[in-house]
């Protein structure tokens, strides 16, 4: 699939993802605000050509919580509102916004951490880092997350090399069906 075609969908698909949940995406902002005084939590990830950038979630953790790997947080750092948003993946609804900036796009691999350096090697071994990264891929909707640095970097060289229309609008659709956990604490 050509990557100006991919971008206009993402272009297209984020504003109208933004309108369709503005009032959704308000109303978590407002109860997050209320909860613990910090609803959006802003984090430094690799991007395209390994470019990093900023990252906006719902906050899903208590603040001061150490910035590590999803897959090692300690559960009782995660808010009983910070469970819901995760089990509802509606805390990665401000992803949005990066995807309609081009920092990001709907489908592509999950951005990892700076401090994921095996994570990182394995994704420039395969040249995964001339996309952008996605807020759901492959490797998420097949249930693998990043405590497999290894075989996260294969999925996601699977969905570049077979990257079509159909599989771009096939991901977004099953990620909205519910289906993977890739990338999830392990509650």
């Amino acid at each position: 699939m050509k990557t100006s075609l991919l971008r206009i969908l993402d272009i297209l698909l984020s504003i109208i993802g933004i309108i369709m949940t503005a009032p959704i995406m308000l109303a978590i902002y407002l109860i997050a605000l209320i909860l613990n005084g910090s609803p959006l939590f802003l984090q430094r990830r690799i991007g395209k050509k390994q470019i990093p950038f900023t990252l906006i979630k719902f906050r899903t953790m208590r603040l001061n919580t150490k910035s590590i790997d999803t897959h090692l947080v300690d559960t009782s750092s995660i808010t009983k509102f910070g469970a819901f948003l995760r089990r509802t993946k509606l805390d990665e609804l401000p992803q949005l916004f990066n995807v309609f900036q081009g920092e990001m796009s709907l489908v592509g691999p999950r951005p990892g951490l700076q401090s994921q350096n095996e994570l990182t090697r394995e994704r420039a071994k395969r040249a995964i880092f001339r996309i952008n990264p996605g807020i759901t891929g492959l490797a998420q909707v097949n249930n693998i997350d990043m405590s497999t640095p290894r075989k996260l970097a294969r999925y996601d060289l699977i969905m570049v090399q077979n990257m079509s229309l159909k599989l771009y609008l096939k991901i977004i659709l099953v990620t909205a069906l519910g289906k993977g956990r890739g990338d999830r604490v392990k509650y």
